[in-house]
């Protein structure tokens, strides 16, 4: 009767064992099928069925202490949740969650295959939770939840650290977000990374310290790291020209426009500009001029003498900026301000005719 009792009892330790492995034999032949499937036209939701079903084997095959550690139980069921979570674009909390199952399982089938039979679909698996997470990143930007948006590409860069693409979504993201901070971290990791993109990068990262964090310090220490990459650049000498103007820092100012000039010799808009740069010094001349004691003769005359020098120096950029762009209006307009202080009607009748022809067009 013993011997009875332990064949029945071994009998049905057996069959619990071939059920289990039935399981996954079941999830096998399920993933075989969707592999075929999926090539053909058959729905999604149909898919998902299909799938669902094949993860519910693995679950019974995992949840039993004589299945649990089958490395194939856990390889077919990263697979089956991995593949999951890439094809559903409809429920995006349920494509997130199976891509939580897939990374559970992708960890535990590693530990289990010492053989490494299961190397390639554990890399499949990973694969497909690599395209399930940006596919989540992206379904979410489109349906403009810029939040969840971000924290999907943030993952996928943690997933893939060289993927330059998703970190410029990620930054993106953060834009559309209004949160220049988060935007300018996951540029600058673009930027790290030595991408095409890099220069246009800077600009905007430029751009925005500028003009929504007002910040010209980090501006100009950003310019300084672009043009250290980027010499020839003359958007970023531009844009450094013109925080110094805005300064006050005159000779910075001249010494980048200078330069400005030299790299494109026949841009009005650089010649105008320092022209611009004297000019307003002229200006800002003046404005000493009627502050100094009508008694203090001398001083009088040597700040007249500074200033007019200054309007004369201007004149030859606005006129070279004519010359190669004759409806400069920077150029024109200043000339206009400059014939009426000198009193040349000739000269500023002309200009403003130009002007109001300009504006009628």
């Amino acid at each position: 009767m013993k011997k009875v009792l332990l064949s029945i009892l071994l009998a049905g330790a057996a069959s619990a064992t071939f059920a289990q492995k039935s399981e996954v034999a079941e999830a096998k032949k399920a993933w075989g099928m969707f592999q075929i499937t999926s090539r053909g036209n058959q729905a999604v939701d149909k898919q998902l069925e299909a799938l669902n079903g094949a993860i519910a084997h693995t679950d019974k095959a995992i949840a039993d202490p004589k299945s649990k550690d089958m490395v194939d139980a856990w390889s077919y069921r990263a697979l089956l949740t991995s593949a999951a979570a890439l094809i559903d674009t409809v429920n995006l909390d349920k494509a997130d969650a199976n891509i939580k199952l897939a990374q559970e399982a992708v960890e535990k089938a590693k530990a289990l295959d010492a053989k490494g039979t299961e190397k390639e679909n554990i890399a499949l698996a990973e694969t497909n939770i690599t395209n399930g997470v940006r596919n989540s990143g992206v379904l979410f930007y489109q349906k403009k939840n810029f939040k969840a948006a971000y924290d999907k590409f943030v993952q996928a860069t943690v997933i893939t650290p060289t993927d330059t693409a998703m970190y410029l979504n990620a930054g993106i993201a953060a834009r559309n977000m209004d949160d220049y901070p988060k935007m300018i971290e996951q540029y600058k990791k673009v930027i790290a990374l030595n991408s095409p993109q890099s220069a246009a990068l800077y600009d905007e990262i430029i751009d925005v310290t500028l003009a929504k964090q007002s910040d010209t310090t980090t501006a100009l220490a950003l310019l300084k790291d672009a043009k250290a990459k980027y010499p020839d650049n003359i958007r970023f000498i531009t844009t450094e020209t013109d925080i110094y103007l805005k300064k006050g820092d005159i000779e910075h100012a001249e010494a980048m426009l200078s330069t400005l000039i030299a790299k494109e010799p026949t841009n009005a808009s650089f010649q105008a500009a320092l022209g611009n740069v004297y000019l307003q010094q002229a200006l800002k001349m003046q404005n000493s001029l009627n502050a100094i004691d009508a008694k203090k003769v001398k001083e009088y005359n040597a700040a007249k003498e500074k200033r007019d020098g200054l309007v004369e120096k201007s004149v030859p950029y606005f006129k070279k900026a004519l010359e190669l762009d004759a409806n400069n209006v920077t150029a024109l307009e200043n000339l206009k301000t400059i014939y009426s202080f000198k009193n040349d009607t000739k000269s500023y009748n002309e200009i403003k005719a130009r002007l109001e022809a300009l504006s009628k067009k």
